[in-house]
């Protein structure tokens, strides 16, 4: 491949959203976010769509920045300066990086609130009466759009990505194989439509090649995008099934 492909789906915000996301997964105090931790878990993020030839925007990058210098500065020794007898601590480098998750998590929890009203309303409507068919068949729940972020599924990643670099041979001959976008999806698609409790994340990636695991996951991507499949995960760190979405 020889283009970056641009992430654009609904949980896609940005470096915030991405130190939040790292916080409520490894239940970090966003009042004490131990810095060398959350810098060595952002930049493996970072790391992994860089992998994937994801287009990373720039406000990614200054966020890395950033952490490494607050980093560099906790690393430091607190400095205490005598100002007109009095003692002055320097503040805390964290302090401002602290200030905008808090502030941008209180917006984020109201968007949340204001789309859980508003499917709340839609799902009240009225029709006429009308005669319930019963069937003998047990009825398949039907699957809506799940909460799984992009960052859920990049975490997915790094951990597929370590494992087939440990299970390829120390000595190997590949030829490079373009794979068409189109033809992925159509083939995810009939792997998941075959699987109707679910289908392994992992399992769609059985070629251990760097272009079919790119392939597939941007595939997987535009199938969600497209609102035709959906990724669950039960709890952290859990591993992610595919579902079939239906409205």
């Amino acid at each position: 491949m020889n283009q970056s492909y641009t992430v654009k789906i609904d949980a896609f915000e940005g470096p915030l959203d991405l130190l939040l996301h790292l916080i409520n997964r490894y239940e970090i105090d966003i009042y004490d976010i131990p810095v060398a931790e959350i810098t060595e878990q952002y930049m493996a993020y970072i790391h992994t769509m860089q992998q994937l030839e994801l287009d990373i925007a720039s406000e990614y990058l200054v966020m890395a920045a950033t952490l490494i210098a607050i980093k560099s500065q906790m690393l430091l020794p607190n400095q205490e300066l005598e100002v007109e007898d009095e003692e002055y601590e320097e503040e805390d480098p964290r302090e401002e990086l602290m200030r905008r998750l808090i502030e941008y998590r209180k917006y984020k929890e109201a968007a949340q609130d204001l789309k859980d009203k508003e499917e709340e309303a839609n799902q009240i409507y009225t029709r006429p009466p009308q005669q319930i068919e019963t069937d003998e068949k047990e009825a398949q729940p039907i699957m809506t759009q799940g909460d799984i972020t992009i960052y859920d599924m990049i975490g997915a990643m790094q951990k597929l990505l370590n494992k087939k670099k440990w299970e390829q041979p120390l000595e190997t001959r590949v030829q490079r194989q373009e794979i068409p976008i189109q033809e992925r999806m159509d083939e995810v698609m009939t792997q998941v439509k075959s699987t109707p409790h679910g289908l392994r994340f992992f399992d769609l990636f059985p070629q251990p090649t760097r272009s079919h695991i790119v392939v597939t996951f941007i595939a997987i991507l535009e199938l969600m995008k497209n609102r035709e499949i959906l990724c669950e995960q039960s709890k952290h760190f859990e591993e992610l099934v595919v579902y079939k979405l239906e409205e």
